[in-house]
C-alpha cells in the first residue's frame, strides 16, 4: 500500500484500538452489574431480542458493502457529484428497507407470547426490549447510513471521535444507573434511547462537516436504479452473504434457547461476548485497511496485489493463531475471575468455540480482497454455508446438546470458508494458483498446532497453584502469550516464505522510524 494509505491505516487503527479497549474494559464491567442487578434471565432475553433483530436487518441486502465498493473510485476521482448521486440512492433504499423491517417487526412481536412462553418475566420485558434496540437500529436506517462515505474515504477514526464517545458515555451511565437506581431495567432503557439518539446526531453532523458538498441528488429513485444498475447488482449478491453471516453469528443463540432455556443462552452468550471481543479487536487492527486494499486493487499492479496479500495473510495468521491459544489457555479462567465459577461451560464446548473464532478471524485477508474486488457473485456459496449451519446445528443439538449445535456452525464454516472462499477468490478474482495458497496455509498450520499442542501440556494445570486474582490472570496470561509468540515466529521464519517477507518489511519500517 502506499504511503498515504498506510499513514491512513494506521491512524484508523490507533483510533479503533484505544476506543476498543476502553469499550472492551465497559462491556465486561456492564455484563457483571447486568448480571447482578438483572439476572441471567433478562441478559437471555436481550441476547434473544438482539438475534431477532439481526435476523429482520437481512432486509438491509447488503446495501452498505455495495455502496462501500461503489464509492472507491469516485472518491479517488474526487467526482461529488457520484459521490452524492450515490449516497443519495442508498438513501432511497434504506428508508424502503426501514418500512419492510417495521412491518416484519410488529408481525414477530405478534407472536412474542408463543416465543417468550417459557419466560418467568412479564412479557412487556421482551416488548420493551425489543422495542428499545429496534428504534436504535432504525435511526441507523435514516440518520446513520451516511457514515459509509467516513469509511470508503479511510476516515474511520471520525466514527470513533463521534459514535464511538457516545457508546462509552453511554455504557457508563448505564453502570451507574444498574447500580444505583430503582427500577434498573426501566433507566437501562431509557439510557439506550436517549444515547441512541444523541450518537446518531453526533456522527451525522460529523459527516457533514467532513464532506459539506454532500445533499440529496435530484434524480428521482427510478433514474438513480437505472444509473447505477452495478450497484444494485452487488447489493443482491451481497445478501445472500448476509445470509450466510447471520446463520454463523445469530442462529446459534435462538437454536440454543429452542432446546433450552434462556439461562443457557445467557452462560453461552458470556462466552460468546468473550470470543466478540477478540473479534471486534482484530477489526480495530484490521478494517482500516480494506479502503486501501481497494484502491490498491483499482491500480491494478498484480504483483504488488499478490506480494501485500500474502504478507497479510501471514500477519493475521500468526496474531490470530497466538489469540486462539490464549483464548483456550484461560478462557475458563477468566470467566471464572469474571463472573463465577457456575457459569463455566466444558472444555469441549471451549474448543468448539475457540476453532470456530479462529476460522472467522482467519478468513478476512480473503474476505477483504474479495471486497475490494466487489466479487461477490457466489451467491450459492452462503445459502449453502446457512443450510449447513442451521440443518446441522438442529440436527447434531438434538443429539449432542451444545456441543452439537455449535459443532454445525463449525463443519459449516469449514467447508465454506475454509475451502470455497479461497478457491473462489484465486480462480474468479486473483487468477494464480490455489495450490501455492495451500502450501503456504498448510505450512504455517502445522508448527503452530504442534506448538499449540506442547504448550498447552506445558501450562496445564499450572493455573490451578496460582492466586485467582486478575493480576495474577495478567500475567499468566502475558507469559503465555509471548511463550507461543516468539516460539510460533521462530518457526514461520525456518519454514514460511511469506513470514519472511512480512518479517523483512517490519524490519524497514523500524529502520526507517
Amino acid at each position: 500500500m502506499s504511503k498515504s494509505r498506510t499513514a491512513k491505516t494506521l491512524k484508523n487503527s490507533i483510533y479503533a484500538l484505544t476506543f476498543f479497549a476502553i469499550q472492551f474494559v465497559l462491556a465486561f464491567i456492564s455484563r457483571k452489574i447486568f448480571l447482578e442487578y438483572l439476572g441471567e434471565d433478562i441478559l437471555g432475553l436481550n441476547t434473544t431480542a438482539v438475534n431477532i433483530l439481526q435476523f429482520l436487518n437481512l432486509a438491509e441486502l447488503g446495501i452498505n458493502s455495495a455502496v462501500s465498493f461503489s464509492l472507491y473510485k469516485p472518491l479517488h476521482n474526487n467526482d461529488q457529484t457520484s459521490i452524492n448521486e450515490i449516497l443519495s440512492l442508498q438513501g432511497k433504499l434504506y428508508r424502503r428497507i426501514a418500512s419492510v423491517i417495521i412491518i416484519g417487526a410488529i408481525s414477530v412481536m405478534l407472536f412474542f407470547p408463543l416465543i417468550f412462553k417459557k419466560i418467568s418475566l412479564p412479557l412487556w420485558y421482551a416488548y420493551s426490549s425489543f422495542g428499545v434496540l429496534l428504534f436504535s437500529s432504525l435511526l441507523g436506517y435514516f440518520i446513520n447510513y451516511r457514515q459509509i462515505i467516513l469509511t470508503a474515504s479511510q476516515h474511520d477514526y471520525k466514527i470513533q471521535q463521534s459514535l464511538g464517545a457516545c457508546n462509552i458515555i453511554k455504557s457508563v451511565t448505564q453502570i451507574v444507573v444498574l447500580s444505583s437506581c430503582r427500577n434498573p431495567y426501566i433507566w437501562w432503557l431509557v439510557t439506550e434511547v436517549l444515547f441512541s439518539i444523541a450518537g446518531s446526531a453526533v456522527l451525522h453532523i460529523t459527516v457533514s462537516k467532513s464532506f459539506p458538498y454532500l445533499k440529496e441528488s435530484k434524480l428521482t429513485y427510478n433514474e438513480l436504479k437505472r444509473k447505477y444498475a452495478n450497484l444494485i447488482v452487488k447489493t443482491k449478491q451481497v445478501f445472500f452473504h448476509n445470509i450466510g453471516g447471520f446463520a454463523l453469528t445469530q442462529s446459534s443463540p435462538l437454536i440454543i434457547y429452542a432446546y433450552s432455556s434462556l439461562s443457557l443462552v445467557a452462560i453461552y452468550g458470556n462466552y460468546l461476548i468473550v470470543s466478540s471481543g477478540i473479534m471486534r479487536l482484530f477489526n480495530a487492527i484490521f478494517n482500516s485497511m480494506g479502503a486501501g486494499i481497494g484502491d490498491m486493487i483499482a491500480e491494478g499492479d498484480k504483483n504488488r496485489i499478490m506480494k501485500v496479500f500474502y504478507e497479510l495473510f501471514a500477519l493475521r495468521f500468526t496474531l490470530v493463531a497466538t489469540v486462539t491459544f490464549v483464548f483456550i489457555t484461560i478462557g475458563q479462567a477468566f470467566v471464572e475471575i469474571w463472573i463465577g465459577e457456575q457459569y463455566l461451560l466444558p472444555l469441549s464446548t471451549l474448543l468448539i468455540i475457540a476453532t470456530t473464532l479462529f476460522i472467522r478471524l482467519n478468513r478476512y485477508t480473503v474476505n477483504q480482497f474479495i471486497a475490494g474486488q466487489g466479487q461477490y457473485q457466489d451467491i450459492y456459496s452462503p445459502v449453502i454455508e446457512a443450510l449447513l449451519n442451521v440443518g446441522l446445528s438442529i440436527l447434531l443439538g438434538y443429539y449432542y446438546g451444545l456441543n452439537g449445535i455449535l459443532s454445525g456452525v463449525l463443519i459449516s464454516s469449514i467447508c465454506v470458508i475454509e475451502l470455497w472462499k479461497p478457491f473462489f477468490l484465486f480462480k474468479y478474482g486473483l487468477h494464480e494458483s490455489l495450490i501455492k495458497y495451500f502450501v503456504n496455509y498448510v505450512s504455517m498450520a502445522l508448527p503452530a498446532v504442534v506448538i499449540g499442542v506442547i504448550l498447552y501440556y506445558i501450562f496445564d494445570g499450572y493455573w490451578d497453584t496460582l492466586p485467582h486474582t486478575w493480576i495474577m490472570l495478567a500475567i499468566y496470561t502475558i507469559c503465555i502469550c509471548l511463550s507461543y509468540l516468539i516460539t510460533l515466529c521462530m518457526c514461520l521464519w525456518i519454514i514460511s516464505p511469506s513470514f519472511r517477507t512480512l518479517g523483512s518489511r517490519i524490519r524497514r519500517l523500524f529502520i526507517k522510524s
